[in-house]
């Protein structure tokens, strides 16, 4: 199959942004992932942690967590849902030397359903660096499809790899990239809303906020990405949600003496 590459440059907006947050218990101090779970919040956590979801409340308060025996945690990165199932991308890549990454997928009930295999098409160094394109920590359902960003050191763009969201053996392949000057930590579709929403920081940690409107109507060559900078100060943000046009929750890892948070962040033009 033959992809057509294109490199799409963000506008930085000015338009008024504001944030409230609050903190989150301290088993979650490595959140990197936010979905809805009915009329809450699941999260999980980075590397470092069992195999387990963690179940709470817009008030930051833990109502449960859940367990996984048969699945395993290198390095959980983000999780999408799509109405009957949530999918968990094992796909974190630091050092550029992982064959084994996975998207988990579970069901509604979050019962384990099957196990996504995918692998870089380009990649043919596995030696450990810190500078390389083949981390991802930033996943969105999109139709039949899930779509993961890259978290490149190397460039600080963003490639898109978009693959079916059933279980199977998938090698990868960039259908676009997005010039966004950060490494892309997290990944939302509203379908609903045709809006994609993305974050990032760069290597001064400053914290971005990122929207496409229109993303499938405009097609892969065509649209707008605009880049907001977070007044958030210290700061590790590694999920998002996107709530309505305006309105979108994030969760930020626990930075130094600064706790886990779940910021509600409001856009306004």
């Amino acid at each position: 199959m033959r992809f057509i590459i294109f490199l799409l440059a963000p506008i930085m907006c000015f338009s008024q942004l504001t944030i409230a947050s609050l903190n989150l218990t301290k088993e979650i101090e490595e959140t990197s992932g936010l979905e809805i779970y009915g009329n809450d919040f699941i999260t999980h956590n980075d590397s470092g942690d069992k195999a387990k979801v963690y179940i709470f409340n817009s008030k930051g308060e833990m109502i449960r967590s859940v367990r996984f025996y048969d699945l395993k945690s290198k390095d959980w990165e983000d999780i999408a849902a799509d109405g009957t199932h949530y999918y968990i991308a094992d796909t974190g890549n630091n050092l550029g030397n992982r064959k084994a990454l996975k998207i988990y997928i579970l069901s509604s009930a979050l019962d384990p359903e099957g196990i996504i295999h995918v692998n870089y098409k380009a990649q043919e160094n596995f030696a450990d660096r810190n500078i390389h394109p083949y981390d991802a920590e930033a996943l969105a359902v999109y139709g039949d499809s899930l779509l993961l960003f890259s978290k490149n050191r190397k460039t600080q763009q963003s490639e898109i790899y978009s693959f079916p969201k059933t279980a199977g053996d998938y090698t990868l392949s960039p259908i676009a990239v997005l010039d966004v000057g950060s490494l892309i930590t997290a990944a939302d579709y509203n379908q609903e809303l045709d809006l994609l929403a993305l974050t990032g920081y760069n290597f001064k940690w400053e914290q971005f906020f990122y929207t496409v409107t229109d993303f499938k109507k405009n097609g892969w060559d065509s649209f707008t990405l605009s880049k907001h900078k977070i007044p958030v100060g210290r700061a590790q943000i590694e999920a998002v949600k996107i709530m309505s046009v305006q309105d979108f929750m994030l969760t930020s890892e626990k930075v130094k003496n600064e706790p886990a948070r779940l910021i509600h962040l409001t856009l306004e033009n």
